[in-house]
């Protein structure tokens, strides 16, 4: 069944850009835009940004609409805002996963190398229910966080009905749940090229007997999910949980790396060892790690919070990281790059000193890469900005 990308007229307006430019030209003279703002589109507020470039070059940014504020669970609805200008100006928003009273969130597109089709993986809980509660287990299993497939054929205008594969990729022991946030990916080359490769998270219940109620930060754990038919069908990558209390791998991000490996990198969940991030690399497609996740210092700047890397294309080009960076706050959205696969990163641009939080990256043409970001003023949440940055600026 595919369902209409279902415009909200109130939310029909383009937003103007630095340099304004007809929508669907080809001009590439703008340097950001405005998908979203707070308190417009029948929306309190706009989180959780996630980006695709199709093969016609349309630039999906999806986030959740989120009715009744900044909260994480309640009345949240998967949204999307499609460009057909590198992100100069924008289309109508729409709903892709309505949650109806509902949480639906934390999306995860990719498009399918083999066919074009944008694949996007979300995640769902009962709207009365919050993180805390189902990390102690005090949720019934369809309230608790539950995984779904939606795919679309035409660019991003139509997404098929949401469809669950939770029983594919969530483990028994399994209590939260949380796909990316932010972009998926498509391996291109090795012996796995065309699998579909999602960041993920989760956390477990404690071992019988234990006085914990699972609500403790060690029970976080990163892992991947992967689809070899286009997401057709799904299984269990890498799990990465010591469970130790020193690093807690959480929100997590992805790219493939020139030689075929992938680079993960992981917001790093109230650990106790100094540093925020944690990065690890997977020689098997996501199938397991070649080591645990360990502390990256080279970006200590950058606070506990989720965080975007995009691995750029041509054989010596480098990988590039997007957060905050300071250390001790949500505020001054950055990018950093790294010329050895990740092993070191040297900061190379600061978009602004303002309030910013979550991110994602995305290569543009015309030798540009994309930043969808949350950020405003007075508030890291006022508004999701898109950012237009040439690559060149980031040498």
């Amino acid at each position: 069944m595919t369902l209409p990308f279902r415009a909200l007229v109130a939310a029909a307006v383009l937003f103007t850009p630095l340099t304004a430019t007809a929508p669907g030209s080809a001009s590439t003279g703008c340097v950001s835009s405005v998908p979203y703002t707070a308190g417009k589109g029948g929306y309190g507020t706009y989180r959780i940004p996630a980006v695709v470039t199709t093969r016609k070059g349309t630039v999906l940014a999806f986030a959740e609409g989120r009715r009744n504020g900044v909260a994480d669970s309640g009345a949240i609805d998967v949204v999307l805002r499609r460009s057909f200008d590198g992100g100069c100006t924008w289309g109508p928003l729409g709903v892709v996963a309505s949650g109806r009273r509902d949480t639906r969130g934390n999306p995860a597109p990719v498009v399918d190398p083999g066919t074009g089709r944008v694949v996007l993986v979300t995640s769902y809980n009962g709207g009365a229910a919050t993180e805390s509660q189902i990390m102690r287990g005090e949720v019934a299993r369809a309230q608790s966080r539950r995984v779904f497939v939606q795919t679309s054929s035409d660019d991003g205008r139509r997404f098929t009905a949401p469809r669950e594969i939770t029983a594919q990729v969530k483990r028994p022991g399994w209590r939260w749940y949380a796909t990316g946030p932010g972009h998926a990916i498509a391996l291109t080359r090795g012996p796995y090229a065309g699998r579909l490769v999602v960041p993920a998270n989760h956390s477990t219940a404690p071992p019988e007997g234990s006085s914990d109620t699972g609500r403790e930060a060690r029970y976080y754990a990163a892992h991947a999910l992967y689809s070899d038919d286009g997401g057709r069908s799904w299984h269990i990558g890498f799990t990465d949980g010591s469970h130790d209390g020193g690093d807690n791998s959480n929100e997590s991000s992805a790219a493939q790396l020139p030689d075929g490996r992938l680079y993960f990198s992981s917001r790093d969940q109230g650990g106790t060892r100094r540093g925020n991030r944690l990065d690890s690399y997977s020689s098997d497609g996501g199938e397991t790690l070649d080591r645990p996740y360990t502390m990256q210092h080279s970006l200590d700047d950058v606070p506990a919070v989720q965080a975007s890397v995009l691995q750029l294309s041509g054989r010596s080009a480098p990988l590039l990281f997007s957060g905050p960076s300071v250390p001790t706050a949500r505020r001054a959205m950055a990018i950093w790059r790294s010329t050895d696969g990740g092993a070191t990163f040297t900061k190379a641009l600061t978009l602004s000193r303002n309030p910013a939080a979550y991110s994602d990256l995305v290569q543009l043409r015309g030798g540009k890469v994309g930043i969808l970001y949350e950020t405003g003023a007075t508030g890291m949440y006022d508004s999701i900005a898109f950012r237009r940055i040439p690559v060149a600026d980031l040498d």
